[in-house]
């Protein structure tokens, strides 16, 4: 939680300069290096590092966010039988999703990526990454105060834990069984945390596969308005 001495104006340092044409270049090659990142559900039992987690953790935790309230903990979980829980509870819910909860319109948007109740990767990824969002903050003596823009902030702190395992080479897939409460009596978190979404993060196996509807970006010319 910020305090008010935290308030002091400080200079940016470790910002590059660019020429107009380096930062074309170098927004280039972003584009190159993340349209290569995919969606991946097969994985091999190679381990990850403990660091690389923390690291991809780290630069999460460096997303703007509301009031710069940091609304976010990450639960990286790699034993096998918290991951065999979670699995079995994840099946459990997505189950009923598959068998007519969802309603017939989502299931058909979901007929050409061809997932189902069955989540091996919960098990065969060697790292499970479980975000929880949360509702209000509390400093070191326990006074709470409300988080604001969580939801935003927490999918943008996201979207910097997804860029930074894909620069490592890893392969990783959202997960969003529906209702996922069990995450928080599974792993402990309090009430006040809201679970977001499972990431598997590991190696993609050889012959992991990619459906070819995932592979079907929108062209700028839909996903942008410029006004001059």
């Amino acid at each position: 939680m910020t305090q008010e001495g935290d308030r002091v104006p400080l200079e940016q340092s470790g910002r590059a300069t660019l020429t107009d044409e380096e930062m074309v270049q170098a927004t280039a090659d972003f584009y190159e290096a993340m349209k290569t990142r995919r969606t991946i559900r097969d994985f091999t039992k190679r381990s990850v590092p403990r660091a690389v987690i923390e690291n991809a953790i780290k630069a999460a935790g460096t997303a703007p966010s509301g009031a710069n309230q940091q609304p976010w903990h990450f639960v990286a979980v790699s034993n096998g039988d918290l991951k065999a829980e979670i699995r079995q509870a994840a099946e459990e819910e997505e189950r009923k999703f598959y068998e007519g909860a969802a309603g017939d319109e989502w299931l058909d948007a979901l007929k050409p990526i061809g997932t189902d109740a069955n989540k091996p990767h919960l098990e065969d990824a060697p790292w499970l990454i479980v975000v929880f969002a949360q509702k209000w903050s509390a400093d070191d003596k326990g006074e709470r105060a409300k988080n604001y823009y969580v939801t935003e902030s927490v999918g943008l702190a996201c979207g910097l834990l997804l860029t930074a395992l894909h620069k490592a080479g890893l392969a990783t897939l959202t997960h969003t069984p529906n209702p996922m409460k069990f995450l928080t009596k599974i792993l402990g978190r309090e009430a006040h945390e809201k679970p977001l979404m499972i990431i598997a993060v590991g190696h993609a196996s050889e012959d992991a596969t990619v459906p070819r509807a995932a592979k079907i970006k929108k062209p700028l010319g839909d996903i942008l308005t410029v006004l001059d």
